[in-house]
Formats: C-alpha cells, structure tokens, sequence
C-alpha cells in the first residue's frame, strides 16, 4: 500500500502547478491518506501556517479535481478549514481518490490520497493441477462481488496434511492474476492441505480449505505428432494417428483421448469420446471432398496407482486434412425399362443398408471399422458386376 500512497502523493506534487512542498508544513490535511469502508462519512482539515497569511475562509477543496460545494466546508479557526464527506463512494481509481485543499488563487496547498472500499470476502473456486507432476498451480477467484476497490493481497498457503510446515506459495503469474505456482520441494504419495488468504487494510479471509494428492489432479502436455490422412480412396473416412505425451511415457499410467474435428467452414466442433487409449483412430462419416481441423488431447488415468481420473490436457495445435472427391455410385447406361427399375430397387437397399453401416461403425472401435470396410469392398464388387450386366455385348 505504501507504493500506491507514494505515487498519489507524487501525483499531487508533479502534475499541479503551484503546488507547494509538504516538507514545508505551510499546509497539512489531517486525515492523511486514509483507508475507509464504503458508505463511511469522513470529515478532513486543512491546517495552513499562520505565517502564509491566509484565512481559512479563503480556502477550497477538490475531490478528483472537482471543487467540492461550500456546503460541505466548516471554518474551525482562522487557518483550519475542514469538509465533511458522507456515505463515501468506493474509490474511483486504485491510486486512490484525490482530497486537495487550495487557497484562493487555486494553487495546491496540500493534498490527501482516499482509499474507499471493503474488507476482503472469502476467495472462492478453487482449482489446483499438476503439469507432468513438475508443479503444483492453483487458481481461485476473489470472493463477493470481486475486488473491493482498494489494494488487496492474496497469498497461497500449503502444508503436508499430517506434518510439515506451513509454507506459502511464491510463484504468482501475471497472466492470471489469481494463481500461483509451487515449483519446488513437492512431494508424491503425499496430501497437501491448501488454501488462499485475502487482505486489506479492512480486513482479511481465508478460502476454504481443500485436500488433494498431486497424483489425483495430474494433466499432461497436448499429445504430440499429430498427423491425419486420407485412407486410401474412401471419400468419407480420415485416419487420426498420435504420441502419448512424452513427459509421461516413464510413469506408470493408462491414458484416455479425446478427438474433435470440425469442418473447415466452421466453427463447431465435433466430439469423440469413445476413442480409449489407443494412439490411433479413424474418423467415418465425413463429407467427401471436405476440409477437416483435427485435435486430439489426453488425460492421464491410474497414474502412479491413483484411482481418480486425471484434468484434460490442453488441446493439440490443429491439423488439416481433407477427404477425396465422391464419384458418381453408377455412371450412364443404356439399360432397359425393366433393367432400370430392378436397378433403382437394388440400389435403395443399398442405400439404406450402407447407412445402416455408417450409422453402426461411427467412431474407433475395431470392430465396427472393419465391418464397414468389409461392407464397402462388397459394394465396389456390386458397383463392378452391374456395370458388366449392363454395358452391350459385341
């Protein structure tokens, strides 16, 4: 808080002319600086040297630069002027609110820096998760309706569940401002009791307190070595391959993925939950000759023994592929009447049973890639014997 006070009072100093310097004593504001809560009435004075010669009565104040009514002001003495502020509004800026005291010419005789605001609430949501088991890093949100106007503090506490020492956290990020990350000296098998401390000049909280094993809220990196690609000539189907996450390929676990893909038109992406762990997988279903985004992401789980499911790793960076072009299912004949009609008959059952086969071997399993693999190599023999039945004899 002393920095924050520091460049207000710099503030009054440097950016107003006329302004005289405080180590003088020609004039002083009693309160100085002062923290208060919201809805609070504060009544401040402005004492000038009876050597400047000037009568209290002569005097204004500004708050922000706004000159306050006269209404508010009362003459103590000949050189103590004071003004009443009530039911105080929180603080404008996180400098704090500038109280001045003028003389009649409007040059600065001193000036008070104001902090309004409200004790700290309990913070509240939080999370924590290990990074590959390297980290610990927790975030959480400020309490009530957020921040409280003035400068608040927030400091991350951890200890062993059982034994150890309090200790707190050192590593805040600035990208987000309500985290921090525990880096060294962590240890495995282990609970930890954590939680977050608010303070203020007003006041202070505590979040609730969480326990968690690192084991239990382990994500690892995005799987690397994505690459999709065509499988052979189907116009429907994509083939997904990847690596595990290299930081974990040591540790003693099962992993589960996860494939999304989306159109390259569009902004709607498609979730595969059934893919297991296996590294590889084929996506059916798709639109021939079409632009797909591919990502695929991973959760540890069973690591080291746990028994909790890990976090979701972030996403893996997109991958593109597109499928190949459709071909016409029959092209032109000269078939009869009778040919015809036994045609169309043949292919709507087709059509129905090939999408009865798409419907049933959508997403990864094996099982399900095969039969419809199997179902396509029938068709093309199909497609290959009606065009011999009906092209003309020599």
């Amino acid at each position: 808080m002393k920095g924050v006070l520091d460049i207000c009072l710099v503030f009054l100093m440097l950016h107003t002319p006329g302004v005289l310097s405080l180590s003088t004593h020609v004039a002083v504001i009693y309160p100085q600086d002062p923290v208060l809560r919201m809805g609070s009435t504060l009544t401040a004075s402005c004492w000038v040297h009876p050597d400047l010669g000037v009568h209290a009565s002569s005097l204004f104040w500004t708050l922000n630069g706004q000159p306050l009514p006269g209404s508010m002001y009362r003459v103590l003495s000949p050189t103590n002027l004071s003004v009443t502020l009530a039911g105080l509004n929180a603080s404008r800026q996180t400098s704090g609110d500038n109280l001045v005291c003028h003389n009649h010419k409007g040059h600065i005789l001193a000036g008070s820096c104001l902090y309004v605001g409200m004790p700290p609430e309990k913070p509240v949501n939080m999370t924590c998760w290990s990074r590959n088991t390297k980290d610990l890093t927790c975030s959480w949100a400020p309490g009530g309706k957020g921040e409280t106007n003035i400068s608040t503090q927030y400091t991350l506490k951890y200890k062993l569940r059982w034994y150890g020492k309090e200790k707190e956290c050192e590593d805040y990020t600035h990208t987000q401002p309500y985290s921090c990350s525990i880096t060294r000296d962590l240890h495995l098998f282990t609970p930890y009791e954590i939680w977050v401390e608010a303070s203020n000049q007003l006041g202070r909280a505590a979040s609730d307190v969480i326990t968690l094993d690192i084991l239990d809220v382990v994500t690892t990196d995005p799987p690397s070595g994505v690459s999709v690609s065509r499988v052979g000539q189907l116009e429907d189907q994509l083939s997904v391959r990847w690596e595990a996450p290299p930081a974990l390929k040591d540790f003693l676990f099962q992993a589960k993925y996860q494939i999304r893909y989306r159109l390259e038109d569009s902004q709607d992406w498609k979730v595969m939950d059934d893919v297991g762990n296996q590294t590889s997988c084929r996506l059916a279903g798709l639109r021939p000759g079409t632009v797909y985004f591919v990502q695929v992401r991973c959760n540890p789980v069973g690591i080291y023994g746990s028994r909790k499911a890990g976090i979701w790793s972030e996403w893996s960076h997109p991958t593109a592929a597109s499928t190949p072009h459709s071909e016409r299912l029959m092209s032109g004949s000269c078939d009869s009447k009778s040919s015809g009609d036994s045609n169309s008959t043949l292919r709507r059952e087709l059509k129905q049973f090939f999408g009865w086969v798409r419907k049933h071997a959508y997403g990864c399993s094996s099982m399900s890639m095969k039969l419809y693999d199997q179902w396509r190599v029938l068709m093309q023999k199909s497609h290959k014997t009606r065009n011999q039945v009906g092209s003309p004899r020599g």
